[in-house]
């Protein structure tokens, strides 16, 4: 068995160890400027990869439409080489030469059904930039009201901390001078154990919402970093059936995918167009002993065996499930917008709740706990319970602000921007 006195040691050096870690972490903190929730959102849209990604997206697009608009190449053919004429009486020997140019062109149909392609595809990504910042905004705002709320709590933790110490200066005078029983003492130092214990558990839920946020504006919030801000206001006058015809009509998500459509639906044209085949224009110099001609014509493709049936139908499959994909999303956004909103209503009458009342019962019933606790009147389990509701009711209290402020941010998303 390990002998008691080096558990304690150990106990001892642990303690000091990541009190040390702590110190240093809120060093830097304190040190650290603040960011605001527009800051941090300004940040998150410079450094996201998500942002990068759409960026490329529409930068391919910008390629194809580039190469939808170009026109086919020529090919120009060459060939030479010494030549003559095999009678003896003309002893005729030249260069002969051939050049032939070729151009190629194609069917105006095909052409321009490739060319809306393209267009619709860049619309397309113009529409998923516009999603992107939506998505971005909401999970940076929901990460950043989740900091708040872990900041929140942390506050509350060190608080509740200083006022059980506070009793256990006064409950240790009390059993120093006979006015209390040391039981008192034994039940106060629990106490303290588990505030201190709900420290720790706050201050690593701050680290893990700290380190969320961080990620979702592409880490360029730096290692230590603080925050500050409010929780948004509660709302009035949103009405779940606007919410969904607005989201319906305008969200960027739905825009993209009707590109998507659009898109598939000119390819699908363009697949049954180049079943007329291209036709080339063909110029030829010849020049040899004895003969030189320059002649023209036409070059035509049979497509006889092959019609193109295997373009043709991958891209019809493409198009029908462009089309379930913007019915899936439709769909999607009117569930969205019922969860989010009903989300929001329920926190918005949490909120009244503690606001109407429970706020200040809960404190009413802390004070006249602590002042008959100072008169002898009250027990300490009386006053320990009383300061366990307060807690207990802020946090909650923050909790429902946090709950609230989140289903906004994630209605925003859903509707793709709130009036």
């Amino acid at each position: 068995m390990i002998p008691h006195g080096i558990i304690i040691l150990f106990v001892l050096f642990c303690s000091v160890d990541f009190g040390c870690l702590h110190a240093t972490a809120r060093a830097a903190e304190s040190r650290a400027v603040p960011y605001s929730l527009s800051e941090v959102l300004t940040l998150a849209l410079k450094h996201s990869p998500v942002m990068t990604g759409v960026e490329a997206v529409l930068e391919e697009s910008q390629g194809r439409q580039v190469a939808a608009d170009a026109y086919l190449n020529p090919t120009v053919m060459g060939s030479a080489g010494r030549g003559s004429i095999r009678d003896p009486r003309t002893g005729t020997s030249i260069t002969e030469r051939t050049i032939t140019i070729e151009q190629p062109l194609e069917w105006p149909g095909k052409r321009a059904a490739r060319q809306r392609a393209a267009e619709a595809g860049f619309s397309g990504a113009l529409a998923g930039m516009e999603e992107a910042k939506v998505a971005i905004t909401a999970e940076i705002k929901s990460a950043f009201f989740q900091l708040l709320f872990a900041q929140q709590d942390v506050q509350l933790a060190k608080e509740n901390l200083r006022t059980v110490e506070d009793f256990i200066k006064l409950i240790r005078a009390r059993v120093e001078t006979k006015e209390s029983p040391k039981f008192e003492l034994v039940k106060a130092t629990v106490e303290l154990q588990k505030a201190d214990k709900d420290l720790a558990r706050a201050d690593n839920a701050l680290l893990v919402a700290r380190a969320n946020l961080n990620k979702a504006t592409g880490k360029a919030l730096g290692g230590h970093f603080v925050i500050q801000g409010e929780f948004e206001a509660t709302r009035s006058g949103l009405d779940l059936h606007t919410l969904t015809e607005q989201a319906l009509g305008r969200h960027p998500t739905l825009r993209r995918q009707e590109k998507a459509v659009e898109q598939a639906q000119f390819t699908l044209e363009q697949e049954r167009a180049a079943r007329i085949p291209n036709v080339s224009v063909l110029g030829q110099y010849h020049r040899e002993a004895g003969d030189e001609s320059v002649t023209a014509g036409l070059s035509v493709p049979l497509p006889i065996w092959y019609q193109r049936q295997g373009e043709i139908g991958t891209a019809m499959g493409a198009h029908h499930r462009a089309q379930a994909e913007q019915t899936r999303a439709q769909h999607e956004l009117e569930q969205a917008v019922t969860q989010y909103f009903q989300e929001m209503q329920t926190a918005q009458r949490q909120i009244q709740v503690f606001e109407k009342g429970l706020l200040y019962q809960a404190k009413e019933a802390l004070d006249i706990a602590q002042f008959s606790f100072r008169n002898g009147v009250a027990s300490l389990l009386e006053v320990i319970d009383a300061q366990r509701v307060y807690r207990q009711t802020l946090l909650e209290y923050a909790q429902a602000q946090a709950d609230h402020s989140i289903a906004l941010a994630r209605l925003e998303r859903a509707v793709g921007g709130l009036p």
